[in-house]
């Protein structure tokens, strides 16, 4: 079985943000992505509020018909937002104010005793929880002794990667970790940096479930449409 597709529709709104205006609107790229043969629908409401507004969550939560998936921090004020608005899955991921997008994975190790009760309350309002980790054994057992049913393992260094030999090196990490994830009964799912030409080793991979992937496909999509732009990924993914 293929992966799904997960498309975050963030940058859609950085660009309405950019000019305070109503367009272009993530919720009605959110729909035609969906169109395209998306399997989810992800956004990141980031505390500064960059981006994705309140307003955007509320809204795609009444109309979003695949899965939704909030990427947040680990803070009370997102925990009790996550509560009300209730979507399919929160995906926990580190946060600094500074950087221009998430740059590497939680410390799941590092900062368990935080995190613990952030992953109990999330599971127990009815919100599965997925932690966003660097492809890192000690990481990924970590995630399974705090008994999150999910982990994305990020897969900016395979994405970035200059040549080949350390492209292959940080692919061998990404598979590892995925073996291992699987192996502790995680599901298993990536993403961060991949595009239409880099994916298909990704997606290649049986032990990932789920890839989400947003920036590439939000540029590709000003030149095509959303739903062409979403149909080429699936295309990519699979090789075609």
């Amino acid at each position: 079985m293929s992966a799904r597709l997960g498309v975050n529709v963030d940058h859609v709104a950085t660009v309405r943000q950019a000019r305070r205006a109503h367009e272009p609107d993530p919720v009605r790229a959110a729909l035609l992505a969906e169109l395209g043969g998306a399997d989810g629908i992800t956004i990141h409401l980031r505390g500064d509020r960059r981006h994705i507004q309140d307003r955007d969550v509320e809204i795609l939560r009444q109309v979003v018909r695949t899965k939704l998936n909030l990427e947040m921090a680990a803070t009370q004020e997102m925990v009790k937002l996550a509560l009300t608005v209730k979507p399919d899955q929160a995906t926990l991921v580190p946060e600094r104010r500074e950087e221009l997008t998430t740059e590497g994975g939680l410390d799941v190790v590092l900062n368990s005793v935080t995190l613990r009760p952030v992953i109990k309350m999330l599971l127990e309002g009815g919100v599965r929880v997925s932690l966003f980790v660097d492809p890192d054994l000690e990481q990924v057992k970590e995630v399974h002794k705090l008994d999150a049913p999910a982990m994305e393992i990020n897969t900016a260094a395979y994405s970035e990667a200059s040549d080949e030999k350390s492209r292959e090196a940080a692919l061998r990490k990404v598979i590892d970790a995925a073996r291992l994830g699987r192996k502790l009964s995680l599901e298993v799912h990536a993403g961060h940096g991949l595009d239409y030409r880099n994916v298909r080793a990704v997606a290649a991979l049986t032990e990932i479930g789920e890839l989400n992937i947003g920036h590439s496909i939000v540029a590709r999509s000003v030149l095509v449409g959303m739903e062409r732009a979403v149909r080429e990924m699936r295309e990519a993914m699979s090789g075609r």
